[in-house]
């Protein structure tokens, strides 16, 4: 039996992949969560085979807690569920650990055919994912979130999901002070003077759905 943990903070959505899941043979689903702090405690608790992640969650998000479950060589394998996948994110998660990507634009038997595949140790690229990455080569387009370190694109994510500056300096433990100076120097690195700008970068270059701006 294959033990899913599925992460995503859209209830509709979350509750729909549990119940399409579950009606699956060999496939059911330990536990349902909405943020990357969530997914890195109930990972722990649950102890899950495959942790169907999104991305763009409250919190931490999927990037660190996708580095956080896969730290040790007997931990759950992430697949990444998204809407929109940049060149860039995918090296950055499959950095983090990842197993996978998947579309959330794809079909339920393209969903469990991944599910199982990265349950036996294979990579799984969904096609949609894929052709953009070959295409974005072709293109020789660059994302200026690249340039970015780990700690600046988390903080960066964070910030484009509307996330204040408290919140954010709660969630990685850090100080107001060293949050804003993350802060500053994202705005350099890619020419940008306010979290408008910002957002709208991101809103671009897919670190955040064109909806959750204005949430």
């Amino acid at each position: 039996m294959i033990r899913v943990l599925v992460a995503d903070d859209h209830h509709l959505v979350r509750t729909s992949i549990a119940h399409l899941l579950n009606a699956e043979e060999g496939i059911t689903v330990v536990g349902e969560v909405a943020d990357g702090e969530s997914a890195v405690f109930q990972t722990r608790r649950l102890q899950p085979d495959i942790v169907l992640m999104d991305i763009r969650m409250p919190g931490i998000g999927g990037l660190e807690a996708t580095r956080k479950i896969t730290r040790g060589m007997d931990d759950p394998r992430v697949l990444v569920l998204t809407a929109f996948l940049e060149e860039a994110f995918v090296q950055r998660l499959l950095d983090a650990g990842a197993s996978g990507f998947i579309s959330k634009g794809s079909q339920h038997d393209e969903m469990v055919a991944a599910i199982r595949s990265v349950f036996a140790g294979q990579r799984y690229i969904s096609p949609e994912i894929a052709q953009r990455l070959v295409l974005s080569r072709i293109d020789g387009q660059e994302n200026p979130f690249d340039q970015l370190s780990h700690r600046e694109l988390q903080v960066a994510i964070m910030i484009v999901n509307c996330q204040k500056v408290a919140d954010i300096s709660d969630r990685l433990f850090l100080s107001p002070k060293t949050v804003n100076t993350y802060r500053y120097r994202i705005f350099e690195k890619l020419g940008v003077h306010s979290d408008v700008e910002l957002t709208h970068m991101g809103l671009r270059y897919g670190l955040v759905d064109g909806f959750a701006s204005i949430e």
